[in-house]
């Protein structure tokens, strides 16, 4: 019997033992660090020699820098987003531009420029650089107009940017450990470091920390490996560029009158004869006639003279609306907008012009970015000869950001909102031409981006009269006209057709019946008109423009005189 014990005991025992290394074995492995490690250039994504990984803050972006002669450039579209979105290339003319209140700073291809601290390089640096059709900036470039700090760094190249100047939590390693890829013993190792070394919070997972190092490695290390937790104040001493604007010390009561040839700058003393409390006159007297920028012009001396005698300001137009000439074609050109600066300053200086008043429609999302720095631009020509800079925008529309409302709200004077075309000359269906509702979300949407003392309101002088024909095959077509205040009086009476006030509108409406057709019209008269206007004291705006001169009624002076005092 002690024979066949003795086997029994040995195997059991041996089967302990074996399970104990086991056991032991699952928990060692379970609790012990993997000291696999994240290979740095893997890491960083550099795959060539000249690569250069890009850390904006605390976030790695997927775009890649490179090095070249020591220097750290960054892609212009990198700097666009992230950085300073006044930088801008010229890509058909290899030219970089930057733009500032009063200049403008052009940099070719190959030129240089000198470090500002004294113990670099003093033969100085290049600034920009293309590399597979894509323009690089010299980061020492950039942060001499931008509020950044930048460490570069080598094996693996990358640059490390400070651009947010916001309150961080950092802590510091109680002893020498690792930054891991997760918040896991099992995560493998991106960076060592050492007892004593700041790191910067990101993330708080109790027992890990999402950190960023000094250095540019983000990632993850165990709380209790920390101490020290305490906020820092982030500051940098930058001047920041000054935008200095003409500011008028009156609300501002404007009108555009349409000026289609010479002879008809002649109509404007019986046309203002009756229009109380004009400050501003705005004649549609320019126009891009073709891709080189040239302009066309019906500007008179006597016209201002008179408009000048009468106490009344002239801000001439410029429009883009001949369809033969593309504004993404001049605008996009440095030389061509150049010279249509040129032309526009020379004719204010000339014709002893008070402002420039830029209408510019239609503008699609390529020629967003191009309209912008011909603002940049002409602004600080305006600025330097005390003209004012008025720009004409849609109401603010998903499809309409590109103008981009805040970058002008910066470099111009005043920035108007054409509070009308709600419904417009080929909509599918009838409406108003600027239902209060409409005119509203206009300004609230630009009150969004724009100081209120640079927003003036635009509002119509005019309606669409609405015409709705039934076809054969029992569809609507829907067709409109563009009239005056007076002559929507005239065909009401004609038709002996009833209007209705609409509360959603703030608007009368009529309707009526002639020839078969079914006639829709949403009136502008005193009532509407005095609705609009008193957004402008509400909303506290520098003041209202109408659409277009000739067109109101003669009472209507007298409506918004009640509010432009």
């Amino acid at each position: 019997m002690k024979k066949k014990i003795v086997p029994i005991l040995a195997a059991s025992i041996l089967i302990l033992i074996v399970a104990g290394i086991g056991i032991a074995n699952h928990y060692i492995e379970k609790y012990t660090p993997t000291d696999a490690r994240v290979d740095a250039e893997v890491y960083f994504g550099i795959e060539k020699a000249d690569d250069l990984a890009v850390v904006l803050q605390d976030k790695l972006i997927e775009d890649k820098g490179m090095v070249m002669d020591g220097v750290a450039y960054i892609r212009y579209t990198t700097i666009k987003e992230y950085l300073n979105d006044r930088f801008y290339w010229d890509a058909r003319e290899n030219v970089m531009i930057y733009t500032t209140p009063t200049d403008i700073i052009t940099v070719d291809v190959g030129s240089k420029d000198y470090y500002v601290s004294k113990d670099r390089n003093t033969e100085g640096y290049t600034i920009l650089k293309i590399e597979d059709s894509e323009a690089y900036l010299a980061v020492e470039f950039v942060q001499k107009y931008t509020n950044i700090e930048y460490q570069t760094f080598l094996d693996p190249n990358r640059v490390l940017i400070t651009h947010q100047w916001e309150d961080i939590q950092t802590v510091q390693v109680k002893r020498d450990d690792s930054i891991r890829t997760l918040g896991g013993i099992k995560s493998p190792i991106i960076t060592d470091v050492k007892k004593g070394d700041v790191l910067t919070v990101l993330e708080d997972l109790d027992d890990w920390k999402g950190v960023i190092t000094p250095d540019g490695y983000i990632g993850y290390i165990e709380t209790r490996k920390l101490t020290a937790e305490k906020t820092q104040v982030m500051a940098r001493v930058f001047n920041e560029p000054v935008y200095t604007n003409i500011s008028k010390d009156y609300i501002i009561n404007l009108t555009w009158h349409q000026v289609t040839y010479q002879e008809a700058n002649d109509e404007v003393l019986s046309m203002i004869a009756n229009a109380k409390g004009l400050t501003t006159l705005s004649p549609t007297w320019f126009s891009l006639i073709d891709n080189e920028g040239n302009i066309s012009s019906l500007a008179s001396s006597t016209y201002v003279n008179y408009a000048h005698r009468n106490g009344i300001e002239v801000w001439a137009l410029i429009d883009n609306f001949n369809p033969d000439v593309s504004t993404f074609e001049v605008l996009s050109s440095a030389s061509k907008r150049e010279h249509l600066i040129n032309q526009l300053i020379s004719a204010a200086i000339t014709y002893n012009l008070d402002g420039i008043n830029i209408d510019f429609e239609d503008l699609d999302e390529a020629t967003g970015e191009p309209f912008i720095q011909f603002l940049r631009e002409l602004s600080i020509r305006c600025r330097k000869n005390n003209i004012v800079l008025s720009v004409d925008n849609p109401v603010p529309m998903p499809f309409t950001q590109h103008y981009n409302r805040k970058e002008q709200g910066i470099v111009v004077d005043y920035v108007i909102i054409m509070g009308y075309d709600e419904h417009y000359a080929g909509s599918e269906e009838s409406g108003s031409v600027a239902s209060l509702p409409f005119v509203i979300a206009g300004i609230e949407n630009t009150l969004d981006e724009v100081p209120k003392e640079k927003i003036i309101s635009g509002i119509p002088f005019y309606t669409r009269l609405w015409k709705e024909t039934t076809i054969e095959d029992g569809s609507v077509v829907v067709t409109s006209e563009a009239i005056g205040m007076n002559y929507a009086e005239s065909i009401l009476a004609l038709h002996e057709a009833e209007r209705f006030w609409s509360e959603e509108a703030s608007q009368y409406y009529a309707e009526f019946k002639a020839d078969g057709d079914l006639y829709r019209i949403w009136l502008e008269e005193e009532d509407s008109i005095e609705e609009k206007v008193k957004l402008v004291k509400s909303y506290d705006l520098a003041g209202v423009a109408s659409w277009k001169l000739g067109l109101e009624k003669e009472s209507i002076w007298n409506v918004i005189l009640k509010y432009v005092k």
